[in-house]
């Protein structure tokens, strides 16, 4: 087995996109019954590995029947156009707001280009492919499918992204949480538990709508989470209830520390500082032995998108009181 495949329980398989650095990014492979389907899929560059992990599993290209982005940012969906080339009998399963951006990704690249500049975006995701509309299938909030028999089910789940849902999986008691669960990664565990943190990149972050998101999955009252940044979280309903409140507190933390910098002339800058300090804080107070350097080091990329993102929503804030 590849060293960036992980076998995880219930047939699941974590598997190591490659994008930013070890262990940043998931996707995630179920096999059910010599079937199997893809939850995220990373960037082209990623599509190589997937298709390894086929390999290793003794699974043919079409053994897989589905390919579920949890939403269309380009680090769970950039892939998924040319992954889906590869696998002659499977649909993709996206939400209904994100559909479109499969089946004609510009709009997608163009939104991405304003994020991350037009010179990165060609380096880093290179050329999305598209999805034909007919292989395009759009989930509803509660829709079922099934993989051989095992049913996974799709909620609407905004905060993150108005095009996010997110998919329980009852033989494992888990959801695959896209970004709306927030983001922790394998050295985030420390002695009083493991760490996470929101993630509010732009530009759709909406934290009434997150709250929510996170009501309805705990509702379920789940073992596992399945978060792409990075790996299965979990592993009782008490610690994903402690990771839930964490998550929120900081959202609301977020938000607080945002508002009296709506008018800063360097509001950014001033952003990232304050983010950076919060998640350090957070970090440290459950036992972290991390020093500043290593945590400014794997939040570099979260804490500058989670201030863009914040500028964004502080934006639309300011316009809807207007």
């Amino acid at each position: 087995m590849h060293d960036f495949i992980e076998p995880l329980s219930h047939g699941i398989h974590a598997i190591d996109t490659g994008f930013v650095r070890a262990r940043f990014d998931a996707a995630y492979l179920i096999v059910e019954q010599g079937r199997a389907a893809f939850v995220d899929a990373g960037l082209n560059d990623s599509v190589p590995r997937l298709l390894a992990a086929l390999d290793a599993l003794g699974l043919a290209r079409d053994a897989v029947d589905w390919v579920i982005p949890t939403h269309v940012h380009l680090d769970h969906a950039g892939g998924a156009g040319l992954l889906m080339a590869q696998l002659p009998a499977a649909k993709m399963a996206v939400h209904p707001r994100g559909a479109r951006h499969m089946i004609d990704p510009s709009a997608l690249l163009d939104g991405a280009r304003g994020v991350y500049g037009a010179d990165e975006v060609a380096r880093t995701y290179g050329d999305v492919r598209p999805v034909p509309a007919e292989r395009v299938v759009a989930t509803t909030d509660g829709m079922t499918i099934e993989l051989a028999g095992r049913p996974l089910q799709f909620i609407d789940s905004p905060g993150h992204a108005r095009h996010h849902h997110c998919i329980w999986d009852a033989a494992s008691r888990g959801w695959f949480t896209g970004d709306t669960f927030g983001l922790s990664y394998p050295e985030f565990e420390a002695p009083k538990g493991r760490y996470l943190l929101p993630t509010t990149t732009p530009v759709q972050f909406e934290p009434e709508a997150l709250k929510q998101s996170v009501a309805r999955m705990l509702e379920r009252e789940p073992v596992w989470m399945y978060p792409t940044h990075y790996g299965r979280i979990g592993g009782s309903v008490e610690e994903v209830r402690r990771l839930a409140a964490l998550l929120l507190e900081q959202t609301g933390a977020m938000v607080a520390l945002a508002r009296p910098l709506a008018g800063a002339p360097a509001r950014h800058e001033a952003l990232k500082s304050a983010l950076g300090a919060l998640y350090a804080q957070r970090l440290r107070a459950l036992g972290s032995a991390l020093d500043d350097a290593e945590i400014a080091g794997l939040l570099a990329m979260d804490v500058e998108l989670n201030a863009q993102g914040l500028g964004v929503w502080l934006d639309r804030e300011a316009r809807s009181a207007a």
